[in-house]
Order: C-alpha cells, then structure tokens, then sequence
C-alpha cells in the first residue's frame, strides 16, 4: 500500500511540474476588430488594454486552457467620437459592461499547429459558447533568455448574440452598420 501512495504521490507532482502557465505580452500582441460600415467598407478597431494566461502540459499548445480580458473601455477606431459612441448605450454601455472575457472550454487539433478553439465568451452581460480557430506559430528564446511563444486566434461573432443591435437601414436597403464581426487576436505568450 505504501508503494502505491507514493507511486501516486509521484505521479501527482511530475503532472503538476508538466503544467506550464503562459501570459500574454500585451506590448507584443493586438486584439483587432472589423465591420462592415455602408455595406460598401470596412471599419477596423482594437482595444488597447487587455490580459490573459493560457496554461498547457503540450510543447503545442494542443491542450491549451485560455483565459482572456479585456477593458472595453480602452476600445480604438481612431476616432474619438466613434469610440464614445460604442462606449455609449447604443453599444457597449462599458459604465454597466466594462469587460469582455473569453475562457476555453476545448480545443481540437485540424492540422499541424491549427486548431479549432471553443469556449465561453461574454460581451454587454451575455455570455454564449463561440468557435475560433487558433494557430500556433512555435516557441522561442529571446535574447535575453525568456521563452516566448506566439498564437493567432481568429473568428466571427454576431454581435446582436450579445444585445448590440443598434442599427439603421440605408436608403438603399442595407444596414448601416453590419451585424458580423471579424475578430483577429495575434498574440506573443511569456513562459512564466
């Protein structure tokens, strides 16, 4: 018996060593938007402040457990009156909803380092189950001896899902503002 608890006990500790913890790099990373603007363009954002860990025990990222933030508030179209408007109640409404999160709940392996990433994300005090697909792009040191490692995660929300309906029809017929965003996350990871 007392081989067994401590077989136990060291196979406890190696799955505990195997875990590793990833932070974002927020000075290394984007979390970018587009929309449809007139039915004829496209108007792009980001939002400048955000954080998130991902822990995994795969050197690929194929088991990866992502937790994501981010202040809707910092949120940029390089144009101040626009971004007060998408704070505002027509949009946003960040003085009751002033973070967005994203937290994995799977994650499958389509190709050598493409997967499809699943999990629960929640905007404007709704929360639904999305799919992205994410891509890992390898493992590094840098210069000064850190490991660093680099995923892309890209994918498309409705954005009325989560109670942003705010609209109005052209005089030609289609909607001023398109109800899908684009969604493109390039992110540089620091091994804790």
């Amino acid at each position: 018996m007392k081989k067994l608890s401590l077989l136990v006990a060291l196979v406890s500790v190696s799955l505990i060593n195997a875990q590793t913890t990833w932070s974002i790099d927020p000075a290394h990373s984007s979390v970018r938007f587009s929309v449809n603007h007139m039915v004829i363009s496209e108007v792009e954002g980001q939002f400048t402040t955000f954080d998130g860990t991902i822990e995994t025990t795969k050197e690929d990222f194929s088991d990866a457990k992502i937790k994501f933030t981010a202040d809707v508030n910092s949120v940029d179209t390089d144009n101040e009156k626009r971004d007060e408007h998408l704070r505002g109640e027509d949009f946003f409404e960040t003085a009751t909803y002033p973070t967005m999160t994203f937290e994995s709940t799977s994650i499958k392996k389509i190709s050598e380092n493409k997967y499809t990433l699943k999990g629960n994300f929640t905007l404007h005090g709704v929360t639904k189950e999305i799919e992205l697909k994410m891509s890992y792009g390898g493992t590094v040191k840098d210069p000064w001896g850190n490991t660093k490692a680099g995923i892309k995660v890209t994918g498309t929300i409705d954005r009325t899902d989560f109670g942003l309906k705010y609209n109005s029809v052209m005089e030609a017929g289609g909607l001023m503002i398109g109800e899908n965003v684009d969604i493109t996350c390039k992110v540089e990871l620091a091994k804790q």
